[in-house]
């Protein structure tokens, strides 16, 4: 028997289920389902995601026996619609189709689709005369036209809008309604003749012909450039491919008895449990997205937060909107999960064209999750798998404040919520240029597309004049994050002459302005931003979060500001100090400097003195500030040339305040530079031939720690040495700072317990773990440098061709930013293995960038480690993904 390639549904009867979603693709799992358990949908079938990955891999070729299996899926539909599909004359019906692409994970308008297909000269003719309009019948047929020339054979539509917009002005037109059927019967020629002088073939007139070219277009839509850029962006694998759903068409746009719409069970802005969404009457789905027309609110209690005065679907078509609503409450309950629908009123009937599990802002999906608990629909630990760790960065970050004046320049639709102020930019590729500057951007555009899709992710803010709350600006920025304000009718964005223009006022592109998503406001200039509030959905969720996990978090700190946001954020204490950010303060630097050129020890040793007082006070901060927690203490790490000046204005003020000549600092200078100072003489190196460095620090350490502990305070101080590579640096460095930490205990009377361990960042010391535990009480793996002594990598040159390495999939992820368990990963385990099989219970960290990251924790707990430490912001990220690594099984996110 061959190989089944097409699934088929619809009829109260369905060949696939929600489960097999790799294999139909979400969109084609979820209508399957939705058939069987007898909900009313379009009949349709769906070619699997095989047939994609055969049509990629074989460069355009179908798989043996999917064209009898595609005839044999069309005449099942034939059979349940009762017309013939390009239409009969003989019957006087005809059956039209929708082409639509379905990949397993979610991407909203990156991929093509195609209505009304079937359509041609002769059965125009019938569908006008079976529905008694012939305008909608010619209106569905230039519908046709432009997005079968647009999607499948490449004429861009702009030249279709070109005709439209010039035939309304010859005939004193406004809108695409006012045009009658005479009107779409004059223009259907010339849309015919576009295509003709744009491809150099005619218009294809056969129903089968148009099915094939159809199927092929959304198959090679999974590698057009916005669908690589989405799945890049999303992590989402180039070898799944998409589904391809062929339906039967219904049509919202045959009277005043039709309309389409977008609806989610749960207000996916906020979460609030109210049924949220937009329609239009007389339509077909493709205009509520676009923002040609004004969408209307679905619900009166919508239509009155909006302050709308266009009428409900709840006021125009009660019984309607009352068969909806029983759908959307039938849907969550199956899925246990907000859905996101769309659907078609055809004369009166209600059809339920997608369901999917909705896109969200940070602040609904949580209130969804916990809410979901209450309501009895999902467990705790399935409400912390509901939420994706990195869009809690969505909440950490400070939002406008409320108090302060707002030049408010116009209102919108808030979009997405949130706040950000940037340099305003009107096209993707100038958002790209000026990001790359390092400028924050806020991108204003008329209306966004798929193409927009790297523009929108790089810039802070997204503006559009046209759409609603379901738009395609709406729903990209939501999923990543961003703050968006859509349907600015007020305001008048020029792309050619880079202007926006509101309430008289003009800006130009570079100008600053602030976004607000959260009430649709659009500002002059920068507006102060207040903390964020932890509380509610947000505490209750992390509590059950923190009963589940494993693993520790820690932060990485270093000034009290961050120290107390950690904290703030549910640190565990400070998994890594940075001790070398304490010295680039104006009053200590100069004397680093002082300490850098002394030509003796002896030198060295007074410059060190004057350092002592200010290193007592940092660790006496951060100690107290965690108090009752671990502190984690790094010794001095990079090249003392990294310390000096190199400009010649700052040579001479430097030279003068130390009483040396300018020559002396250049000499010194060039005596410390080296060719790759990231494998020189740094870290423990500089303390094997400068001991009296690491000496003042640990004195300044334990003076402060004396201080704290006869004040009554708890307090847990780690002294951390890095760059180990041999146990003998180990030994001779620990035994250094015992002997000062315990002198300095011994003089101020105190006793105090403390830990000396290492930083492991280098692959020899990971592979010697066994002897360097020996001497180190922890381990904490420093996965910034680890990696870049692996992979021979250079992080701050490397970001110049690794993108170039993603995309042409020699590497699937940037090493670092997600651990690679394959090589820095394996490292990591071989040290624990190792460390912990010399001295058993020795406890272990990260405290590289990768300790924040979500699926580095999930490495770090599947390895064993203790504890990670990531930056303050990340905490809560840290502690969410640690739970759900502790739960196990395959993370649930938004998609």
């Amino acid at each position: 028997m061959s190989q089944k390639w097409t699934y088929s549904f619809g009829g109260g009867a369905a060949e696939g289920r929600s489960t097999m979603r790799n294999l139909l693709g979400g969109k084609g799992a979820n209508l399957h389902e939705m058939s069987a358990i007898g909900l009313s949908v379009p009949p349709g079938f769906t070619l699997t995601t095989e047939v994609c990955t055969h049509f990629v891999a074989s460069k355009g070729d179908y798989p043996d026996g999917l064209n009898d299996q595609v005839n044999a899926a069309i005449a099942k539909l034939e059979t349940i619609m009762g017309a013939p599909f390009g239409g009969g004359a003989d019957e006087g019906k005809v059956l039209l189709l929708s082409v639509r692409s379905g990949a397993r994970a979610s991407m909203p308008g990156m991929m093509d689709t195609v209505l009304n297909l079937g359509l041609n000269d002769e059965a125009v003719e019938i569908l006008a005369a079976e529905t008694g309009d012939g305008r909608f019948a010619y209106d569905s047929y230039r519908r046709f036209v432009q997005m079968f020339g647009d999607v499948v054979l490449g004429v861009d539509h702009y030249h279709f809008e070109d005709l439209l917009e010039d035939y309304k002005l010859d005939h004193a037109l406004t809108l695409d309604t006012d045009l009658t059927v005479d009107d779409w019967k004059a223009l259907l020629p010339k849309y015919i003749g576009a295509i003709e002088k744009q491809t150099g073939n005619p218009f294809p007139q056969d129903p089968r012909q148009q099915l094939w070219a159809a199927i092929g277009a959304v198959f090679h839509s999974w590698t057009n450039k916005r669908a690589q850029t989405y799945r890049m962006l999303h992590d989402i694998s180039d070898e799944w491919g998409t589904a391809v759903n062929v339906q039967a068409m219904v049509f919202g746009n045959m009277g005043d008895d039709s309309a389409t719409g977008v609806c989610f069970t749960r207000n996916p802005s906020t979460g609030e449990n109210m049924f949220y969404g937009e329609y239009l009457v007389n339509a077909q789905g493709e205009d509520v997205v676009a923002g040609i027309r004004t969408p209307q609110p679905l619900s009166n209690s919508e239509k009155e937060r909006s302050s709308l005065h266009l009428p409900s679907l709840e006021e125009l078509m009660p019984k309607l909107y009352a068969e909806l609503d029983d759908v959307r409450h039938a849907l969550e309950r199956h899925y246990s999960d907000m859905q996101d629908m769309e659907f078609t009123i055809q004369k009166g009937k209600l059809w339920i064209l997608q369901t999917r599990g909705g896109k969200r802002t940070t602040k609904a999906a949580l209130k969804i999750a916990v809410d979901m608990v209450s309501e009895g629909l999902i467990d705790s630990n399935e409400a912390i798998r509901r939420i994706e760790p990195s869009h809690l960065d969505q909440l950490l970050h400070p939002t406008l404040d409320p108090k302060a004046p707002r030049d408010i320049l116009g209102q919108g639709l808030p979009a997405s919520p949130g706040a950000a102020f940037g340099k305003l930019v009107f096209t993707a590729k100038a958002a790209e240029e000026w990001a790359e500057r390092g400028e924050a951007v806020i991108l204003a555009r008329v209306e966004t597309s798929p193409e927009d899709i790297s523009g929108m992710h790089v810039s802070k803010g997204i503006i559009t004049t046209r759409g609603g709350m379901t738009s395609h600006a709406a729903v990209v920025a939501r999923g990543m994050g961003k703050p968006c304000i859509s349907g600015m009718g007020d305001i008048t964005v020029n792309v050619k002459d880079k202007t926006l223009t509101a309430m008289g006022v003009v800006l130009k592109e570079g100008d600053l302005v602030t976004v607000d998503g959260s009430a649709g406001q659009l500002m002059r200039g920068t507006v102060p931003t207040v903390e964020p509030e932890f509380s509610g959905d947000f505490g209750t969720l992390m509590g059950w979060a923190d009963q589940v996990r494993r693993l520790g978090v820690r932060a990485n700190a270093e000034t009290p500001t961050d120290a107390k946001v950690a904290r703030g954020f549910g640190a565990q204490g400070i998994g890594l100090a940075r001790t070398e950010h304490m010295f680039f303060d104006p009053e200590r630097i100069i004397h680093m400097r002082e300490m850098i050129l002394a030509s003796d020890e002896q030198a060295r040793r007074v410059a060190l003195d004057k350092l002592l007082p200010y290193q007592r006070q940092d660790f006496s901060q951060l100690l107290s500030i965690m108090e009752g927690l671990p502190v984690t203490i790094r010794l001095l790490d990079p090249p003392l040339h990294e310390f000096l000046p190199d400009q010649p204005a700052d040579i001479e003020n430097v030279a003068k305040a130390l009483g040396v000549s300018a020559e002396d600092i250049i000499r010194r200078s060039k005596d410390l530079h080296e060719f790759n100072p990231m494998l020189g003489h740094r870290g423990c190196r500089l303390a094997i031939t400068y001991p009296e460095i690491y000496e003042m620090q640990t004195r300044a350490i334990f003076e402060a720690a004396a201080d704290l502990v006869k004040s009554g305070h708890t307090i847990y101080p780690e002294v951390m040495i890095p760059l180990v590579a041999d146990r003998e640096e180990l030994t001779r460095l620990k035994a250094l700072v015992v002997k000062t930490a315990d002198a300095v205990l011994a003089e101020q009377g105190v006793e105090l317990s403390y830990h000396v361990g290492t930083m492991i960042e280098l692959p020899r010391a990971a592979l010697q773990a066994g002897e360097i535990a020996k001497d180190a009480e922890f381990f904490s793996f420093g996965t910034n440098d680890l990696t870049q002594t692996t992979y021979g990598l250079s992080r701050d040159d490397a970001g110049r061709f690794l993108q170039i390495y993603r995309e042409k999939g020699v590497m699937q992820f940037d090493p670092f930013v997600t651990i690679d368990q394959a090589g820095v990963g394996e490292l990591v385990k071989i040290g624990t293995e190792r460390g912990r099989a010399e001295r058993p219970g020795l406890k272990v960290g990260i405290c590289g960038e990768h300790g924040g990251d979500p699926a580095s924790i999930h490495f770090c707990h599947d390895t064993g480690l203790d504890y990670v430490s990531c930056s303050p912001y990340r905490v809560p990220i840290a502690r969410l993904a640690a739970a759900q690594a502790a739960l196990g099984g395959d993370v649930k996110t938004n998609a």
